[in-house]
């Protein structure tokens, strides 16, 4: 996916990190509501260009970490205050826990039960007890829909940004992905505008299905009274480490 190698210096031109304080915040007031004791740390896996914890550091300590080299480049540039680390959320063990494991829209990335499952337990592996976990993937098969978005954003540097996101359902009934694609106007100045495209397969899994992960990596799903501000375009499943 090019959007996270060869692209990533456009990133913050696609999605700006100012789009993300309503995100962060939700995270912010979910924690405050579900956490025993206080919470200073957080653990976000596929972290990405550091987006939500430019809004999130105010509040944690936040360690990052991606499996893009080029991403965390990116983020460590507008976070130089947090950890960064390059890992795989399906295997990433640390030997530490956290108050706090956020996995944003990157857990939608993860197309097998299988990886799904992988990375809720190195969610849970991570946690301290009576920690929280939260996890917002772009879709469970509820709630999701085709459809078509536009955005971008014009850099300071003379570089400007414009995409059409096109968003399919599977042709397989019983599927578990689902595809996006993106074609991306690329202008810098001086130079013809260039035209990209670029595929991403996701993953797509009944409600019932991630309830059922997160229980198996012996972790307590938690109901929350927080609104979730996007709660029509992304879904949002919070959990507790039980203390022992």
């Amino acid at each position: 996916m090019r959007l996270y190698s060869d692209l990533a210096p456009w990133f913050h031109l696609l999605t700006h990190p100012s789009d993300y304080a309503d995100e962060a915040e939700f995270v912010r007031r979910v924690v405050d509501e579900v956490v025993s004791g206080e919470a200073r740390t957080l653990l976000e896996l596929g972290s990405g260009g550091g987006n939500n914890a430019s809004h999130l550091k105010e509040r944690f300590k936040c360690t990052l970490t991606d499996l893009s080299f080029e991403m965390l480049a990116l983020s460590q540039e507008l976070n130089p205050d947090c950890e960064h680390l390059e890992g795989d959320m399906r295997t990433l063990r640390l030997g530490r826990t956290f108050d706090v494991v956020f996995i944003h829209d990157a857990v939608s990335y993860l197309t097998s039960e299988d990886d799904l499952g992988a990375a809720i337990e190195t969610a849970a592996v991570h946690v301290r007890p009576d920690g929280v976990v939260v996890l917002t993937p772009d879709a469970t098969r509820e709630i999701f829909k085709s459809g078509i978005d536009t955005g971008g954003h014009d850099g300071e540097d003379g570089r400007s940004l414009r995409y059409l996101e096109w968003t399919h359902a599977s042709e397989e009934p019983d599927g578990t992905t689902y595809v996006v694609d993106y074609a991306i106007l690329l202008r810098e100045r001086n130079r013809p505008v260039r035209v990209v495209h670029d595929q991403h397969t996701l993953g797509l899994f009944p409600g019932a299905t991630w309830h059922r992960l997160i229980e198996n990596a012996g972790l307590e799903l938690v109901d929350t009274g927080v609104e979730n501000p996007f709660a029509l375009e992304q879904a949002a499943f919070v959990a507790r480490r039980p203390a022992k």
